[in-house]
């Protein structure tokens, strides 16, 4: 296959590829599934070079290295993931899931990388194109989001209440599942940090320094189980909704005394 093909079955730049071809970028264990995906492998080449390339089970990527080559890039990178996966799992107890966020949700977000106008700009709007993996019916997305991540008050009670309208909204699409642990609920686990698993093989995690990504099966399997332990703790459907929308009057009620 000639490069540009693969690249482009890749969805990864020319450029890259050229580099990683040349021994001049290291690949990732994610780049590594990428392109032996891209040219079509067997299933036994594929896991023996898979096995090479999680010899290092945990790659981290420090925020001030992503802010130097570009948030915005680190956006493309997580949307060819997306498009490459089947099912997501995201877990987040802090904020709602970027996938689920408003522009003014995102911009608040962000803002805290204290990023340029330009990269700022350029990061919402790589944001809000993944967005558009939401209505692809083909995948199955889950998200388990606790209730302090609906109720920490990013943006104003105005916006934070539209931006609970688009978790409903969204919850009613077939292939897609949220659900939230209400703070009531009796737990066995702790709530650590957020993270998202793709297909049961590669999770990411955010910490305050670093992008964490975890290939190994022994310790993806922690994290699916971490997430089907809360999953089963948390409301869903119209109990969900019903919890969501409650959330939501009561940042109209504070914006009303304003």
């Amino acid at each position: 296959m000639e490069a540009k093909a693969v690249a482009r079955s890749a969805l990864m730049s020319p450029s890259k590829l050229s580099k990683i071809e040349h021994a001049r970028l290291s690949p990732s264990a994610t780049d590594v599934e990428r392109i032996l995906t891209a040219i079509g492998v067997s299933g036994a080449v594929k896991t023996e070079y898979m096995e090479a390339a999680r010899a290092v089970a945990t790659e981290a990527t420090a925020w001030r290295l992503l802010k130097r080559t570009g948030v915005h890039k680190g956006q493309e990178a997580v949307k060819a993931l997306e498009a490459q996966m089947s099912v997501l799992r995201l877990f987040q107890p802090a904020l709602v899931p970027g996938l689920l966020q408003t522009p003014e949700y995102i911009r608040a977000v962000l803002r805290r990388h204290d990023l340029s106008e330009d990269s700022l700009a350029r990061t919402i709007n790589g944001r809000l194109e993944r967005q558009a993996v939401l209505y692809d019916s083909k995948k199955a997305l889950h998200f388990v989001i606790t209730e302090p991540a609906l109720r920490w008050q990013i943006v104003a009670p105005q916006m934070m209440a539209a931006q609970l309208d688009r978790i409903v909204s969204i919850s009613r699409l077939s292939h897609v599942d949220i659900r939230v642990v209400p703070l009531g609920a009796r737990q066995t686990d702790i709530a650590n940090h957020a993270f998202v698993i793709r297909d049961d093989r590669l999770v990411t995690v955010e910490t305050v320094h670093a992008e964490l990504v975890v290939t190994d099966p022994r310790d993806v399997d922690l994290y699916v189980k971490k997430f089907t332990g809360f999953g089963r703790t948390a409301l869903l459907g119209d109990e969900m909704r019903s919890m969501v929308e409650a959330i939501r009057n009561e940042f109209l009620r504070e914006q009303e005394t304003h």
